[in-house]
């Protein structure tokens, strides 16, 4: 597991111990055995601390999370997370709120990941293009 995510045993330990991210079951021997879906709340927590949040924010983000919304165990794999700065922010249901404060960001995410998803769509084309390609061709 440590090798898939690129975090050491130790890092993924303390992570446990801390209750930032659990395994769902151990052996008898004590050895850690992670779901798919703890994978998918350990690869969000390591891309939160890789873009800059503390792992005292993510733990404070998800105690309010399981607060703001109780139907939802598991806020790291469950929820679209995303950090500006040292605040994470949750994407739900076309809203974007930040997630200790539970504040709603008033900006269009709808239209904002579409005109994303545009640039990108555009950035990929302007790579698969050949060089000299697409330039108007001269006449004599």
């Amino acid at each position: 597991m440590a090798l898939l995510l690129g975090v050491s045993r130790r890092q993924l330990q303390y992570w446990a111990t801390t209750d930032l991210v659990r395994p769902s079951h151990r052996t008898e021997g004590g050895h850690h055995r992670y779901t798919f879906r703890d994978l998918v709340a350990l690869k969000a927590a390591k891309r939160l601390i890789d873009a800059g949040v503390s792992v005292q924010r993510i733990r404070k983000s998800i105690g309010a999370l399981r607060r703001i919304l109780p139907s939802v165990s598991q806020p790291l794999a469950e929820l679209v997370l995303v950090a500006t700065g040292d605040v994470v922010l949750v994407l739900r249901d076309g809203s974007a709120f930040e997630a200790v404060s539970g504040q709603e960001w008033v900006f269009e995410v709808a239209r904002f990941q579409r005109e994303v998803a545009a640039f990108q769509r555009a950035q990929k084309e302007r790579a698969r293009r050949p060089a000299g390609r697409g330039a108007p061709a001269e006449r004599s």
